[in-house]
């Protein structure tokens, strides 16, 4: 028996996150699934970023949501402008103990208290370039299929989610 296993029991907290974003995190995607939308976390991007949530909505655009738990979260981080890239809106989302003032206005904005979120800004629409939609689109395929079987293999229960006939 190896002493690593490389399936992770959750293939989507790799202990980066603190416990405050992941509270966002959940609010955020409570948010997103009322709205039917599908969001994959964690999500490895070409330029080797990671983003913290890729979203998929009904209509299929594609989002990405940044979490900041804090100021100084949002102060050390300037990549984000480099996710623009790889969607067609890009958010913030936080808790009430950050100012919203702090994120730029050009961006979408998201509150979440970890029960619930509301978006308090929509984000502007730029356009993904056709070939950019479809190599995103089949990384976002191919990371669910693979943290589906991931789940499988450990053992993990995993039912079919209502609406993905649509």
């Amino acid at each position: 028996m190896p002493i690593v296993s490389p399936i992770l029991a959750n293939p989507l907290i790799d202990g980066r996150q603190s416990e405050r974003a992941m509270l966002v995190r959940r609010g955020v995607q409570r948010l997103l699934s009322q709205m039917g939308a599908h969001i994959l976390p964690e999500l490895s991007l070409a330029t080797g970023r990671r983003a913290d949530l890729v979203v998929l909505t009904r209509q299929g655009d594609i989002w990405i949501i940044e979490i900041k738990s804090s100021v100084e979260d949002f102060k050390a981080d300037r990549k984000w402008p480099e996710y623009r890239l790889h969607c067609d809106r890009f958010f913030f989302a936080t808790h009430p103990g950050v100012p919203a003032e702090i994120f730029p206005q050009e961006c979408g904005f998201i509150l979440s208290d970890g029960y619930g979120a509301e978006m308090m800004r929509e984000a502007p629409e730029h356009r993904l370039a056709t070939a950019t939609r479809k190599a995103l689109m089949l990384r976002i395929a191919r990371a669910g299929a693979a943290r589906l079987l991931a789940a499988e293999l450990a053992g993990v229960q995993v039912e079919a989610v209502e609406g993905e006939s649509e």
